[in-house]
């Protein structure tokens, strides 16, 4: 087993040294949010012990000491490295770690040694350490292990889905529930290595644990699906994001922990089952593979495959399916040998027994329930809106889930993506997208290019088709799903932009495209979802404003919208801040709900913002801009004075409150981690107000202007802030 003279303890000092590396390992690899590259790894540790019960035992015993790492390092980047610092920090906070881990085992190499136990050696018979040798083909638990993989990463990817619109899409939440994935793991792991010690039993342990799997996953299924979302929380009445992550974490413990308990003891039992006398590397790295390739298999395919055909139900069904199917190959061995040995009744009674057990998991896929159209309509809000709304339409796409509602007392339909409100015809709604197209529009002295990124509802998009000039509209979507409800419930209110002939709609990452496109535009106007929602950040970042500038025409114009709603003043502050830092003549535009702040839209040039009012006016009176007066009118902006009266402020207005902003750049995505902490909050009125404290006409914004437009306009801007009108 070792070198002579090497005692049991130093045997146990090695093995918890390196389970304590593994751990660590893994925490370096999880604080880079990077896959560990456990492959090479764990083999090389699994060379410490041999294939004896003990030993398998240990090698469980690191497979959970990984996993407990992968717990901290998920907590310590996801809710204190990426936020306070970095990514780059936090891997080099990784490499460090790692760095440690190396040198931690080269000590350990050179003060210890290991013989190699080949597979001709031969088995001591029943010496308690003797080796384990299975007489029939382990291909059963390799194809088990990879579909306890398959399994594990498909329903992470299902239930991450599914518990991130109950909890909101947070770079919190996606943190909180891998780690309480993680959680599960290491300490069915822990559990299933003591099950191991006995391997005569570790093949049934391993069979009823993919067996119990069909009714935790089934568990799962039904708390997200039939009790969580019911249950009485209301997320904005807690100031502090703190509280509600307790209670995101424990709802998380209570759907999630079941299934991954046994998901973390297949791991061990598995390799005792498989185990053959052969060298513990070959057999760790053996199974260790079977399970990663299966759980690729599952996150691709869950992924890309089965949500976005079949949906979240149908893919809830299919691993329990896969569970019971992992089951009856474990079973298929000992089948064999109970048909040679049993006879007549009791025969019959094993084959009534195996019918119930193979009827047990269909009763419990049937049974699967499919996720309340409310929550993928109104996802953490969902019980407060139990009432008064009517769904009209829900549907799972490749990225993210839609939903139309419609409010029962003033028949106002709305447009939802991923548990959130993200367009309707409202009134409020409507003058945001209005004003996000018309503001550019009229300000370019002749737009003929847009490009539009995020679809949403289509009323941005649809805005431009009233202006003549105007040739080419690209609308950049990720979600297929979005344009297809855009055409058929907002039709009216966009202005059939989908079946425009001038519409073109490319379904793409707005990073990627606008990275790749050689096409530049007059206008490009952004409508992204809130920047709370994990990924939206990288469209309000100062890298991604400076590649839309290099996209814009000379003399183009870019709008960018920005939210109060949901935020606190440091979100704000970072997001307008970051626009300033690649547009520093860029100015706000405000769209208020009875003079109380909602949100802003941002414009920007290249160089100086000229507005000239007097050829506007004379824009508009054409025959041919008939539209656009109608379109403006609409939305309550019965002149172009009404429609500039919105003017907020310029970057030397605000100077004094963005002094502390943080930019918002690729490296950090700081806008995501403060943004994650503000989501319940709704303070838009006194944001508003500090944004409005310092503004002043901006004469050189209208200097192109006629004296008699410009004495207007001040009159107009010179009143009351907007807050304090009635």
């Amino acid at each position: 087993m070792t070198k002579n003279g090497q005692s049991f303890r130093s045997i146990v000092r090695g093995a918890i040294t390196l389970a304590v590396a593994a751990a660590l390992y893994e925490a370096a690899a999880r604080s880079g949010y990077f896959a560990a590259a456990l492959m090479p790894t764990l083999p090389a540790i699994a060379r410490w012990v041999e294939t004896t019960p003990r030993g398998i035992s240990w090698l469980g015993f690191f497979y959970g000491g990984n996993i407990a790492g992968g717990v901290f390092g998920c907590l310590l980047a996801g809710f204190y490295l990426l936020r306070v610092h970095d990514s780059a920090v936090t891997t080099l906070v990784a490499a460090a770690i790692n760095g440690t881990i190396a040198l931690a085992a080269l000590v350990l190499a050179a003060f210890a040694g290991r013989e190699v136990q080949t597979e001709a050696e031969p088995a001591a018979g029943k010496n308690p350490s003797a080796p384990v040798v299975l007489e029939k083909s382990a291909w059963p638990v390799y194809v088990a292990i990879a579909l306890s993989g398959l399994t594990a990463l498909g329903a992470e990817v299902v239930w991450t889905r599914l518990l991130s619109l109950m909890l909101g899409g947070s770079v919190y939440t996606f943190s909180i529930i891998l780690a309480v994935f993680l959680f599960g793991l290491g300490i069915g792991s822990a559990a299933g290595s003591v099950l191991a010690r006995k391997a005569s039993s570790a093949l049934v342990a391993l069979g009823w644990c993919q067996f119990l799997l069909t009714g935790a996953i089934a568990w799962t299924a039904y708390m997200i699906s039939s009790s969580l979302p019911y249950w009485p929380i209301n997320p904005s009445l807690s100031p502090s994001p703190w509280y509600n992550f307790q209670l995101d974490l424990a709802r998380c413990l209570w759907a999630l922990l079941p299934a991954t308990l046994l998901w973390g003891a297949s791991f061990p039992l598995a390799l005792a089952a498989a185990a053959r006398g052969r060298d513990s590397a070959r057999l760790v790295g053996g199974i260790y593979a079977a399970n990663t390739v299966g759980g690729i298999l599952g996150g691709v395919g869950f992924s890309l495959i089965v949500i976005p055909l079949w949906g979240t139900r149908q893919g809830e069904r299919l691993l329990i399916c896969l569970s019971a199917l992992s089951a009856l190959l474990l079973a298929v061995p000992r089948l064999l040998v109970w048909r040679k040995k049993l006879s007549g009744g009791a025969a019959l009674r094993h084959a009534g027994t195996f019918a119930v057990l193979v009827l047990i998991p269909i009763f419990l896929a049937r049974g699967v329930a499919g996720v309340p159209d409310k929550l993928i309509a109104y996802g953490r809000y969902m019980v407060t809106w139990l009432s008064g709304t009517e769904v009209l339409y829900t549907g799972e796409g490749m990225n993210s889930s839609v939903a139309v509602t419609r409010t029962l007392d003033n028949n106002a339909i709305n447009f939802h993506v991923s548990g959130k409100v993200e367009a309707s015809n409202e009134p409020q709604d409507m003058r945001l997208q209005r004003m996000l197209a018309h503001l550019p529009a009229l300000v370019h002295p002749n737009p003929r290019s847009v490009l539009v990124v995020g679809c949403g509802a289509g009323v941005t998009a649809g805005s431009f088709t009233v202006y003549p000039s105007i040739t080419n509209i690209t609308i950049c979507e990720m979600e297929p799903l979005v344009p297809q409800i855009a055409a058929r419930y907002f039709s009216n209110e966009n202005y059939s932009v989908i079946n425009e002939p001038r519409t073109h709609v490319t379904f793409d990452d707005a990073r990627h495209y606008i990275l790749t496109s050689h096409e530049k535009f007059d206008i490009i106007t952004s409508d992204p979802i809130h920047p709370w929602v994990k990924g939206s950040a990288t469209l309000y970042t100062k890298e991604y404003f400076e590649l839309v500038k290099q996209h814009l025409n000379p003399g183009g114009i870019v709008t960018q919208w920005v939210p109060l709603y949901e935020s606190d003043d440091n979100v704000v502050k970072s997001e307008i801040a970051t626009f300033f830092a690649a547009f520093p003549n860029a100015t706000i535009w405000s769209n208020d709900q009875s003079g109380k702040g909602y949100d802003v839209v941002l414009l920007g040039q290249a160089g100086e913002t000229k507005i000239n009012l007097d050829e506007i006016l004379l824009r508009l009176a054409r025959p041919e801009n008939a539209a656009v007066e109608q379109s403006l009118d609409y939305v309550g902006f019965h002149s172009a004075f009404e429609l500039f009266a919105t003017y907020a402020g310029r970057a030397d207005d605000l100077a004094p409150w963005l002094q502390d902003a943080q930019i918002n750049h690729d490296q950090n995505l700081r806008l995501q981690y403060l943004a994650g902490l503000g989501l319940n909050l709704y303070i838009s009125e006194r944001i508003y107000d500090e944004m409005l404290a310092d503004r002043k006409f901006p004469e050189s914004l209208f200097a192109s202007s006629s004296e008699d437009s410009v004495a207007a306009m001040r009159a107009v801007l010179t009143a009351a802030p907007r807050s304090e009108q009635k």
